[in-house]
């Protein structure tokens, strides 16, 4: 894996095989990332990472100017490699954090810019995360909350649907609350 762009552009990290994740493709994140540009500004944004696994997206936010990612798993190892991989790069606006992704939203107090989430594509509860990120008010206005998801998961129908993209086998469905 590396990283597109940004401070970091190029760097190449290769996380330990026995994590259990499924890394985004670097041609998905590739795209994902064209889509923001013309969409998000990132430099000095707030980002929350769910699912983060191997801090792939994270460290992409980070590189490209956020001055906050948090990195959500409950995976210990996980977050040890995203901490490592951090520290290698001195990255000082990541926070790791082990936590279950619905229990840390139930908590969480925080506003974030933009929030993604990238669960196992077997994961049918991406809507139950988007009504607790609004319940919450997690999301600043104009911001997005982005599901990754398998080609099964449909959003279309959903009104809070801003933009959705297919890159290969990876789907990307961008929320947005109406004003």
């Amino acid at each position: 894996m590396r990283i597109v762009s940004g401070k970091y552009k190029g760097r190449r990290f290769n996380p330990p095989k026995q994590l259990p994740v499924r890394p985004t493709t670097d041609f998905a994140k590739e795209g994902l990332f064209n889509i923001l540009k013309h969409r998000y500004e990132m430099e000095g944004g707030r980002i929350l990472d769910l699912f983060a696994g191997t801090g792939n997206m994270s460290l992409e936010f980070a590189s490209r100017g956020a001055v906050q990612v948090i990195s959500v798993d409950q995976n210990r190892k996980c977050i040890h490699y995203i901490k490592k991989i951090s520290h290698e790069l001195e990255i000082e606006q990541l926070e790791p954090v082990v936590s279950d992704a619905e229990k840390f939203l139930s908590k969480c107090a925080a506003e974030f810019d933009l929030i993604f989430a990238d669960p196992p594509y077997s994961y049918t509860r991406g809507l139950d995360l988007w009504k607790l990120i609004c319940e919450k008010k997690l999301l600043k206005a104009g911001g997005y909350f982005i599901l990754e998801h398998g080609k099964d998961q449909k959003f279309e129908e959903e009104k809070s649907v801003a933009l959705s993209r297919k890159f290969g086998n990876v789907n990307f469905t961008f929320f947005q609350q109406s004003e």
